[in-house]
């Protein structure tokens, strides 16, 4: 079974829901390996509420910290140091759905970031937003993985914008999963109605 390892080209673009589309389109297990800030409601929690399916395992973060921040910062602030070696991908027989922390390069320590804990194996999901800026952000996500010799996918999230999104898809040559669009809500129904829309191209990665 497959590793997909979900990242983004900032924070705040949506990887948690498109963790839980994933997860449920492919009845995963789901592992977030540092989680900064938001103990009381983790994105663990969050891909918990929001799958229907009774497969899915959710694994313990290596690091939870307290703080809102950049893993490096937050860790900072608990009196901790984060060490890669000390994160170790869950044993499981089952697809497994990894969330990284914020983007690619967003550093753990001073000398590791997102990037060190992303193995040569893994499958890489994008995922990309529009704003001003993030075709500059998107294409040096996927190109610095891609040049890495990463397998990377793209799903893109909230209101479309069909020049960014063509573009975006002519420069990389990378697969598009789907997009997101804007919802009211993110609950069980529509996460079931992307993952039902998604997972014909997910078995295919």
């Amino acid at each position: 079974m497959k590793q997909i390892f979900v990242t983004g080209i900032s924070t705040e673009v949506g990887k948690t829901i498109a963790s839980a589309i994933i997860t449920e389109a492919l009845e995963a297990d789901y592992w977030k390996p540092v989680q900064a800030g938001s103990l009381d409601h983790t994105d663990t929690d969050t891909v918990r509420e929001l799958i229907s399916n009774d497969k899915t395992t959710f694994h313990k973060s290596s690091y939870e910290l307290n703080s809102p921040m950049s893993p490096h910062a937050a860790a900072e602030i608990d009196g901790i140091t984060i060490d890669r070696l000390e994160i170790e991908e869950p044993e499981t027989d089952n697809y497994l759905v990894i969330e990284g922390a914020g983007g690619l390069l967003v550093p753990l320590n001073d000398t590791d970031t997102v990037l060190d804990i992303i193995m040569p194996t893994y499958q890489v999901v994008v995922v990309s937003r529009h704003y001003l800026g993030s075709i500059n952000h998107t294409l040096l996500t996927v190109n610095w993985l891609t040049s890495k010799g990463y397998d990377v996918a793209l799903i893109f999230s909230g209101n479309p914008n069909p020049h960014t999104e063509a573009i975006i898809l002519h420069k990389t040559g990378v697969s598009l999963i789907g997009r997101i669009d804007e919802e009211e809500t993110f609950d069980k129904g529509v996460i079931k109605k992307y993952a039902d829309r998604f997972g014909p191209v997910l078995k295919t990665l």
